[in-house]
């Protein structure tokens, strides 16, 4: 069929009235008429359409479901005024819908019919331009659209402007998954059913002041599924607009940002409890560090952290032990706290062999934390001064400083929570403040003590460089000396009479040589300068406030003789080398005098005075006998070893010159 004149139109319904009139009034069809589905299939081959109108006697969608049977073809309008009917009459196969109580009903009808007689839809009345969909014909179009809605990843829902309290008259299949509540149980209700105890209602007046007026809003609240789960929401909800006018509908979409909402959250969490990390850590550390700047003994830095941590709420009691190598313990030196226990209890076997937190601290040099509760239990029974019912947390803290572990900082806890991943960063850093005080401490009195402890070793251990190096190669070394640089590496100086060749050859397979060179040949020696890691033997020692004095190296037998202070920990240096270098012995140990002080501040003096090229000149030119009367070494031979011109070596060297000499006239 082209065209809608004398179209043959069969109307069903149960009233001559209606919207149905306005078919017989147009003219221009002829109207053919039934009340029921058996009166419409009895005159079905006579109609080119059929229009049904919906209402209490009547139901259309089991009219068209009955026409559609017999006929798949035939365009078939459906009248109604309930969505619900829309959308069954949709799925049922509807051509065209046409709302029944709009003020426009009949000049809807009217359209329509023309349109699915066409079998194209009716032009668009509002000025919008044409969609590529509407070519589809209007019942692909329907079920195209109703089908991405149901199919959308949101939820969809379409409440009633103008029933009282706006009720859903549809929802798509995205909205049950969201809620968990089916289609049947929600339709003709209002929404807020989802709201709880928790939901924000600031988020409720504005949706509900939307409505009110008539205009869109998008809000982010918690709702509830049918379960009872909670989960965050975001609803935006638009007005629909009828060709009066005026609001008809409410469109509104639910989205799921559960996930997006806990992660700013959680971030928020985060921030707060950085700030109060960050809080804590400013305010312990600056109490510590005023305890530790104030002190200038060992025992005063003990006693200060242990003073500073125990004043805090969250620890009841903390205790300091050292390793005490004679009874191979951990011997307490400083406590602090609510609780009175006797110092000697509280010393720790580090040979026990099932370990307390503070021996396995100081063994492995990492935090220790305990929380569980058998394990306090366990711990309790090898430390009877502490009640495992109150005790919630131990916290063993190693206060290490490079390779040096000086001792173990032990704290307890009544607060389970307390011993949480923010509060270990503050027990580290603490750890590592306290470490580095006493490590200032020991290398400030090796500077200025007249006292010193001198040991005497000897070692076979090819682990040393030199001692390998004078098994492989037969020949003898005698140290003379090492430049101690910024980054950490050291230039050690070892005559030799050995075939320098073959010493230069051997020195390529050890790791800790980063490179070798020599400075000068004399009097059947070389002078050899090897160029060490910041992990090797010299750099080691330093940092613990050990000099090396002598070395001397013959047939892979080497003696070394060691300088540290008269309180130094023998032990911990004895350990030391013994666990890196096992084939090594303390022989003889003595204490001797050192020079008068001011000696010690005059170098002091002079090093301040000279940058590092300066000294590294310096040294160099003393160690290679370049002020000796023979002079067995030339400038440009020393500019060389530094990389650098002639001249340039000689300026370093001249002010360095200029420098002792001012410092030494101005003493």
């Amino acid at each position: 069929m082209t065209g809608t004149q004398g179209a043959r139109v069969l109307t069903v319904s149960c009233s001559a009235d209606g919207p149905t009139a306005a078919i017989e009034g147009e003219g221009s069809f002829a109207v053919l008429t039934a009340t029921d589905a058996a009166g419409a299939l009895t005159r079905l081959d006579e109609a080119d359409c059929v229009v049904v109108v919906d209402d209490a006697d009547l139901d259309a969608v089991g009219v068209l479901e009955a026409v559609r049977e017999r006929d798949t073809e035939i365009p078939v309008v459906v009248v109604a005024d309930d969505e619900t009917v829309a959308s069954r009459a949709v799925a049922a196969g509807v051509d065209e819908f046409v709302p029944k109580t709009t003020s426009d009903a009949e000049r809807r009808l009217l359209e329509r019919l023309r349109a699915a007689l066409e079998g194209a839809p009716p032009l668009r009345t509002d000025g919008a331009a044409r969609m590529p969909i509407e070519n589809l014909g209007v019942r692909e179009e329907l079920r195209l659209k109703e089908r991405a809605i149901d199919e959308a990843p949101v939820g969809v829902t379409i409440a009633d402007a103008d029933r009282p309290d706006e009720p859903m008259v549809y929802i798509n299949d995205a909205f049950e998954r969201l809620t968990g509540y089916p289609k049947e149980r929600v339709v003709g209700r209002n929404c807020r059913f989802l709201q709880g105890d928790d939901s924000d209602p600031e988020a409720v007046a504005a949706m509900r002041e939307a409505v009110d007026s008539g205009s869109s809003v998008s809000v982010e609240l918690l709702n509830y599924r049918k379960d009872g789960e909670p989960f965050w929401n975001r609803v935006d909800i638009a007005p629909v607009h009828g060709a009066d006018g005026e609001v008809s509908h409410f469109v509104g979409f639910q989205t799921d940002i559960t996930e997006r909402k806990e992660a700013e959250m959680e971030l928020k969490r985060e921030r707060r409890n950085l700030e109060h990390l960050l809080a804590r850590i400013n305010g312990l550390l600056k109490d510590v560090t005023r305890e530790l700047v104030g002190s200038e003994r060992r025992a005063e830095v003990e006693r200060g952290v242990c003073d500073s941590v125990a004043a805090v709420d969250t620890y009841e009691f903390a205790w300091i032990g050292v390793p005490d190598r004679s009874s191979d313990t951990l011997a307490a030196t400083a406590s602090a706290g609510e609780w009175a226990v006797r110092t000697d209890d509280l010393g720790v076997d580090l040979a026990a062999s099932d370990l307390l937190p503070a021996a396995i601290a100081y063994e492995t040099g990492e935090l220790q934390v305990v929380t569980d509760r058998a394990e306090l239990t366990a711990i309790a029974e090898q430390s009877p001064w502490m009640d495992a019912e109150v005790v919630r947390g131990i916290a063993a803290v190693p206060l290490v400083y490079g390779e040096t572990t000086y001792g173990v900082l032990s704290l307890y806890t009544t607060e389970e929570a307390a011993l949480n991943e923010h509060e270990r960063v503050v027990l580290e850093a603490i750890g590592r403040a306290a470490a580095t005080a006493l490590n200032a401490l020991e290398r400030g009195r090796m500077l200025a003590t007249d006292s010193v402890r001198q040991l005497d070793v000897e070692t076979t251990d090819e682990g040393l460089f030199f001692v390998d190096l004078s098994e492989r190669t037969g020949c003898s070394l005698t140290y003379n000396g090492s430049v101690y640089r910024e980054d950490g590496s050291v230039l050690m100086f070892f005559r030799s009479d050995g075939d320098a060749a073959a010493i230069l050859d051997t020195v390529e397979r050890y790791p800790h040589i980063a490179s070798a060179e020599v400075i000068h040949e004399h009097g059947g020696e070389t002078l050899f300068e090897f160029a060490v890691t910041n992990d090797s033997l010299p750099a080691t020692l330093a940092e613990r406030g050990v000099r090396i004095c002598e070395i001397g190296v013959v047939d892979g037998v080497a003696t070394i003789e060691l300088e540290l202070p008269s309180e130094g920990d023998v032990r911990a240096i004895a350990d030391l080398l013994s666990e890196r270098y096992p084939e090594t012995d303390i022989v003889a140990q003595r204490e001797r005098e050192r020079p008068p002080s001011t000696r010690q501040a005059f170098v002091a003096d002079v090093e301040d005075r000279l940058t590092e090229r300066q000294l590294t000149a310096l040294q160099k030119a003393h160690v290679s006998g370049f002020y000796e009367w023979d002079r067995p070494v030339t400038g440009d031979t020393l500019a060389e070893s530094m990389g650098i011109g002639r001249a340039t070596y000689h300026q370093h060297l001249r002010a360095a010159e200029r420098k002792l000499i001012e410092a030494f006239f101005e003493r």
